[in-house]
């Protein structure tokens, strides 16, 4: 990308990284409600308030336009970072950074936790995450989201997800569901990979297939995947405890 492209793409993406001033959360979370739920190597999705969000969050038809990785203390050792740093994302103007949980407070937020890893694999791929700060955002995915932000534009649904997937796709440039969804292959760990039946040579069975999974490209991911895989649990920091009687709410 040229000079003079590179320093557009950088105006863009503070444009449309401000915050929409009629944006109001559907269900605000606080940092302490994340503190208490997150594990490592949970995916943090997040509702959005900036002018891009409402972009993504009309091409893939969901609720979420952001996630985050968190990290725990795989970032607390190095120079720079905020203290109490614990989240990886890929912001469109800062690049691949860690952020604390207070940046997603107040947001509408939402946990995708993976099923089956142990200590160590979650730490691999927070890990992963953790070695790419610094690296870019894929300013050129700014150019395809500054497209759609016309109003209902006559997109197939078919076809919405994959004009995310316009980037160019430099290994040290991501978009924030990319980001972890490399992360996440990296230990071959699936979130929604293609599946193909493979019929069994085996005379003794005859109609006996296994499935074969293969892993999708990285820049197709979106938030929305890590929410509808089938490998990660969905939890709700806002979500109420045993014991809660919906007889004792007042109401107006």
């Amino acid at each position: 990308m040229g000079l003079a492209l590179h320093s557009l793409g950088k105006r863009l993406a503070r444009f449309l990284s401000r915050e929409r001033a009629d944006f109001q959360p559907l269900i605000p979370t606080s940092a302490a409600q994340l503190r208490a739920k997150l594990q490592v190597g949970d995916v943090l999705l997040v509702e959005g308030s900036s002018r891009a969000s409402s972009a993504i969050k009309f091409l893939t038809q969901s609720t979420w336009s952001h996630a985050a990785l968190y990290v725990g203390d795989e970032a607390a050792n190095i120079p720079g970072l905020p203290e109490g740093a614990c989240m990886i994302e890929a912001d469109m103007a800062e690049g691949v950074r860690a952020v604390c949980l207070e940046a997603f407070a107040g947001l509408h937020t939402r946990i995708s936790r993976p099923f089956g890893l142990n200590e160590e694999e979650r730490r691999a791929v927070a890990r992963y995450a953790v070695q790419r700060i610094g690296h870019q955002y894929d300013l050129r995915n700014i150019f395809d989201l500054l497209r759609y932000l016309l109003p209902a534009p006559p997109i197939p649904g078919r076809l919405r997800k994959h004009l995310l997937a316009l980037g160019s796709g430099d290994p040290t440039r991501a978009i924030c569901s990319t980001l972890i969804a490399q992360a996440f292959q990296s230990i071959h760990y699936p979130i929604l990979p293609q599946v193909t039946q493979r019929t069994l040579q085996d005379a003794d069975c005859p109609d006996c297939a296994e499935e074969v999974f293969r892993l999708r490209h990285h820049s197709l991911f979106t938030p929305r995947d890590f929410d509808v895989s089938p490998y990660f649990e969905v939890i709700k920091p806002t979500a109420f405890k045993a014991g809660f009687d919906y007889k004792a709410l007042r109401w107006e």
